[in-house]
């Protein structure tokens, strides 16, 4: 990253944490805020991991085909690297990076950026998902997205994989996640009493 040595930085920036399960409107909400600094004027830089190529290689999407253009990264540390005059920073799918993404984007915030990060808060095991609880400790702000539970219709907050597979990452849509409510979860995932 480069600043001006002898700039001085008249603004402390900050940490915006969007999260929430699966088909909650993370990116969705991400993107829309993005938008806005844009309609601002304010310069922009949009980054993912490599690994998400669900939708498109280069662009960020959201699951309803909004999309906005964007910088595969593989490593936390290479966003440091590209991001260069800029007054904001983007963020998707925080929970693939690597546990340098928090001082990356705390770095980034003290420098006077604004950063916007999105991303799932627990993976499919419910348990907490990658750099996240990191980056929510450290955020000035966290949004907390809900989707709607496919099973009883309530606020969904935990992303149930559908298909069979132990790997904690695996790219997929409906076809292999719902989101759930805290009871459906449990009653999908109780595992039976041995007797």
């Amino acid at each position: 990253m480069q600043i001006e040595k002898n700039k001085p930085v008249n603004r402390l920036g900050w940490i915006e944490v969007i999260c929430g399960s699966m088909f909650s409107g993370k990116t969705e909400e991400l993107i829309r805020r993005l938008k806005r600094a844009r309609i601002a004027k304010q310069k922009v830089e949009i980054y993912k991991p490599v690994i998400d190529t669900r939708y498109d290689e280069q662009n960020v999407v959201s699951h309803d085909a909004n999309l906005i253009q964007s910088t595969p990264v593989q490593s936390a540390s290479e966003i440091l690297l590209l991001t260069n005059d800029v007054d904001v920073v983007g963020i998707d799918e925080a929970q693939f990076f690597d546990n340098e993404l928090p001082s990356v984007c705390h770095t980034l915030a003290c420098s006077g950026i604004r950063v916007i990060i999105a991303g799932l808060d627990m993976d499919y095991l419910g348990n907490p998902f990658g750099p996240m609880p990191s980056l929510m400790a450290i955020a000035e702000d966290v949004t907390k997205v809900h989707a709607i539970c496919m099973q009883c219709g309530d606020l969904a907050q935990y992303t149930h994989r559908l298909v069979k597979d132990d790997h904690l990452v695996m790219l997929g849509e409906t076809e292999s996640y719902e989101p759930l409510c805290r009871r459906c979860y449990l009653e999908k995932n109780q595992k039976p009493s041995a007797r």
